[in-house]
């Protein structure tokens, strides 16, 4: 079979940072500004792969909502038709529209994944893997899966998404600086010739201007000290300790988050009494006999005072019957109702009042919870695409008691982060 590169014509790199992008040897961690071309630079770089090193290549995304993979895929199948076609061959019997993968008769493969489940990606050697938007991606993407699978041929990592503040994403960038055979590209938007001054300018207005944290980040490719972040700073917070029981004279609540398909159940337990997160359990793929039983273990450890419940969907059985024995109090997740407890836990940060444990899962679920605004312009809190945000939504529960009446500590102890009002309807 002839090599892509010279069966079609693919466009030659538009500048020198694509070009480091596309033909530097080791991994490459690429902050890139909005239209820049991080997209064909990565289906050029899985191009030159196939064809210099036979073998199997991914294309990670964020999910099939995701513009920029549904871009990546219609490219890649174009290319990989016209070499395929070049080659006189039938593209139907190479690539698979249903499973999103391209076989190339010398041995090279393109797989299609997305971070949403993140054990589709366990299990298999890789040569290369082009990580699309990971700075919206959970941390394990890379650390528990990816990293693993380039191991057994010494494969390659492109990394390519806008800065998102100061969480993982920028700590492999600053790493990456070090690391032997890794390169950091910064590419703000203006790398990219083919955008004309109107369209930057109005694209400026759109973000609010040149000065604007969010033109700064987009544009210009540059990480913001927590910007765009529903909480700050929360490593720094990091400095609870965990504790396997209650510690006599403390007063503990807790919140639950039931986990739906594809998501985990977290419980989450706080002492008040310190002010410190101090116990989170998280199980996927676990029946919900067990899960109850877990929780009762939770409980006997802390005994807490209250237990908010998700409540919604399946939630309101087992609210139901978790009431009949401990002292539980159900929680209907509405978009008025998550806002406010999003609100509440962002300011016990901002005040100091909630210290964390230093768990990676959940720091990352909180630097990279967002807010976006609807088309009926209600604000709606979340995890990116692809991403959970399960650990969150259990430790706002849990903070949500401290907020109601029956959570009472004695008097002789220092009310840390305590309200007396409640801040949500029962």
């Amino acid at each position: 079979m002839p090599g892509i590169e010279r069966a079609v014509s693919i466009p030659p790199p538009h500048s020198q940072s694509q070009h480091d992008i596309i033909f530097h040897p080791g991994s490459v961690v690429a902050i890139c500004g909005r239209r820049y071309g991080k997209t064909h630079g990565g289906v050029c770089r899985i191009l030159r792969g196939v064809t210099e090193r036979p073998g199997l290549y991914w294309w990670v995304g964020l999910s099939w909502m995701s513009a920029s993979m549904k871009r990546a895929w219609k490219e890649l199948r174009m290319y990989a038709t016209e070499a395929l076609v070049a080659a006189e061959l039938d593209p139907r019997n190479h690539i698979n529209l249903g499973t999103y993968e391209i076989r190339f008769p010398n041995g090279s493969e393109i797989w299609m994944r997305t971070s949403e489940r993140p054990d589709s990606l366990a299990g298999e050697g890789i040569r290369g893997a082009v990580v699309d938007e990971f700075t919206l991606m959970d941390e394990v993407i890379w650390t528990e899966y990816l990293s693993q699978t380039l191991l057994d041929y010494g494969g390659w990592a492109l990394f390519t998404g806008v800065p998102k503040g100061r969480n993982w994403g920028w700590r492999l960038w600053e790493n990456a600086k070090v690391w032997e055979g890794w390169k950091t590209v910064r590419a703000p938007t203006s790398d990219n010739p083919f955008l004309n001054e109107g369209a930057l300018a109005q694209l400026a207005m759109v973000l609010g201007g040149e000065r604007s944290d969010i033109y700064r980040q987009e544009v210009l490719a540059e990480f913001l000290q927590d910007a765009g972040m529903v909480f700050r700073g929360v490593h720094e917070l990091a400095t609870a300790v965990a504790q396997d029981g209650a510690v006599d004279g403390h007063v503990y609540v807790a919140g639950v988050d039931w986990g739906r398909s594809g998501d985990a159940t977290v419980f989450a337990v706080v002492d008040v009494t310190l002010g410190e997160l101090v116990y989170l359990d998280r199980m996927t793929q676990i029946e919900y006999g067990l899960q109850l039983g877990r929780f009762g273990v939770m409980w006997e450890k802390f005994r807490p005072v209250m237990v908010t419940v998700e409540q919604n969907s399946m939630g309101g059985p087992l609210v139901e019957e978790l009431a009949q024995t401990y002292p539980v109090r159900g929680f209907v997740t509405t978009n008025a109702s998550k806002g406010a407890a999003m609100n509440s836990l962002s300011l016990a940060f901002e005040k100091g009042e909630l210290k964390l444990l230093a768990d990676e899962q959940l720091l990352g679920e909180l630097e990279s919870y967002v807010v976006k605004t609807s088309k009926s312009g209600l604000y709606q809190y979340g995890a990116p695409a692809g991403m959970h945000d399960d650990c969150v939504m259990a430790l706002a529960l849990a903070w949500h008691c401290t907020g109601l009446s029956v959570v009472k500590l004695p008097e002789d102890l220092a009310p840390v982060g305590m309200r007396k009002e409640s801040l949500y309807a029962a």
